[in-house]
């Protein structure tokens, strides 16, 4: 693994988002990336399915009630 990956974490926010901080790429099934501003320290990835700005999260998920809470070791 290199530095750079050591330094990225991502986190499970109850109810929403998985969000990403760190040195970090997106890119689709074709290789191709994502905008993404290097200047903020963190992104927020959709995981209900529902944002119109998939695959980051533009907050929808609070309208279709989304429950998710996974905690490690379970």
């Amino acid at each position: 693994m290199s530095e750079q990956n050591e330094a990225v974490r991502i986190r499970c926010r109850d109810h929403g988002p998985l969000v990403v901080e760190g040195p970090f790429s997106i890119v689709d099934a074709d290789g191709n990336a994502f905008p993404v501003n290097a200047e903020k320290p963190a992104i927020a990835l959709c995981r209900c399915g529902h944002s119109k700005n998939r695959p980051f999260c533009d907050g929808t998920h609070r309208d279709f009630n989304f429950e998710a809470a996974e905690r490690a070791g379970q």
